[in-house]
């Protein structure tokens, strides 16, 4: 590729190294890191990236009659040269640089962790009201959307629908609602038909040249989601989750949770939390 445009790393998160081509696009590599209560852990989990790309890439897909996205392309020869090699394949995209909207959408479907200790405390977050007393892990009537802030440092501050409203207009804010929501239901359909039951999601949007909502970085993958075996489900328990619970499992039984001292993770919890992420891709995109 000739003409390689100047660029700069402007991320390097719990999983993912982002760069900034100073052109209108970046570039996005999905590591294998892994990281389970705020640590990011010092083994990785073979072809995680890999299998969070693929997964997002498919979604990106599968809801752009709804939406808009970020992806330009996955193909390495779109990208700069510095790219075009064995590593960045299948964890690498190129995408439109958004001017972001400073919250993340999450979409509940379900009555599970802080939300369903909030409706056991008789302390739920603001602008959230239910017509009856769910059980824990029982679907909701219709999914509900709970907004959070992105905190640069520390945790993400959860926020009702009319402070999101408030802040970015009730048009711009409604539009979010609505978006996410049929997002979540049209891939809940997908993924609940191939076996897994996507409980609850985040979505990050941005805002494009023309002003048009665009929808970004990663979708409902086991990293952004709580994806449940919809075989050994069951209303009142805490279902089976296709995520990382392997290592945080480990984590707990060692008393390593949230120790940013660990070594390393041992080789059969790195293979058995690999698995998982590959069963998660067969069962979505490969039906």
């Amino acid at each position: 590729m000739t003409g390689v445009p100047s660029m700069k790393k402007i991320i390097s998160g719990k999983v993912r190294e982002v760069y900034d081509l100073e052109d209108g696009r970046m570039v996005i590599v999905t590591t294998d890191r892994i990281s389970a209560f705020d640590v990011i852990l010092p083994t990785m989990i073979t072809d995680k990236g890999k299998v969070l790309n693929a997964l997002s890439n498919f979604w990106f897909d599968y809801t752009k009659d709804i939406v808009k996205n970020h992806m330009i392309s996955s193909n390495l020869k779109d990208m700069p040269a510095e790219f075009q090699k064995p590593e960045y394949e299948g964890r690498t995209i190129l995408v439109k640089k958004l001017k972001m909207i400073p919250y993340e959408v999450i979409v509940r479907g379900y009555m599970f962790g802080s939300m369903y200790e909030a409706q056991k405390s008789g302390n739920l977050p603001e602008g959230v009201t239910f017509n009856r007393t769910y059980e824990q892990a029982e679907k909701f009537d219709e999914p509900i959307v709970t907004p959070s802030t992105k905190a640069k440092e520390g945790h993400d501050i959860n926020v009702s629908l009319d402070y999101m409203k408030n802040d970015l207009g009730a048009d711009l804010a409604g539009k979010i609602e609505k978006t996410a929501i049929a997002i979540y239901k049209k891939c809940y359909e997908h993924a609940y038909k191939n076996g897994i039951i996507i409980a609850d999601t985040k979505f990050e949007f941005g805002l494009d040249e023309n002003g048009d909502l665009v929808l970004a970085d990663e979708v409902l993958t086991p990293d952004s989601s709580r994806f449940w075996n919809k075989e050994s489900y069951k209303i009142g328990t805490s279902p089976a989750s296709y995520d990382k619970q392997f290592v945080r499992d480990w984590l707990k039984a060692n008393n390593l949770a949230g120790d940013p001292n660990i070594k390393a993770i041992p080789a059969d919890v790195v293979e058995n939390t690999s698995k998982i992420y590959h069963e998660c891709q067969t069962l979505i995109c490969h039906n």
